[in-house]
């Protein structure tokens, strides 16, 4: 086994930790009734309704864990159509809430909202407000314009 083998092999043991962690923590807060009928629904139908941002949330992964747990949360600032050549998709800009903003593990969760939710096939494209960048110092705001991986309008 060579060195890159084995960092591979521990970062995918710690990335099952984390999100078996992660989900635990998301189990005890959520009605998991009400995450199936969210899940369940078209977010098109959702479109401003008091539904959208927690149909939104139900579709996060282990990010939802941090938001949940440090009184974050989500925003949609807008949204537009889109045709594609099997359908139509969502482009959505978001912003963060609570005690997200400015907090040093923020370009890590805008990456992981933004993934989370670009995997779900009726939103294609997630970019966050450039409001965000105002609450970081100047060094977070190079550091998340630099590696965010994630585009502010």
């Amino acid at each position: 086994m060579t060195e890159d083998d084995l960092v591979a092999k521990y970062a995918a043991e710690a990335k099952k930790s984390l999100d078996a962690e992660a989900n635990k923590r998301i189990q005890e807060t959520v009605d998991p009734v009400r995450e199936a009928e969210l899940m369940s629904m078209s977010i098109f139908d959702l479109l401003d309704t008091d539904d959208l941002v927690p149909a939104l949330l139900a579709r996060l992964g282990s990010v939802r864990a941090a938001l949940d747990g440090h009184g974050g949360g989500i925003k949609v600032e807008s949204h537009t159509t889109s045709s594609v050549a099997d359908g139509t998709t969502l482009d959505m800009v978001l912003d963060l809430t609570g005690a997200c903003l400015s907090c040093g593990a923020a370009p890590g969760t805008l990456d992981g909202i933004k993934a989370d939710l670009e995997s779900d096939t009726e939103l294609e494209n997630i970019r966050f407000s450039s409001k965000l960048l105002d609450t970081f110092d100047e060094l977070g705001r190079e550091f998340i314009l630099a590696h965010g991986n994630v585009e502010f309008v």
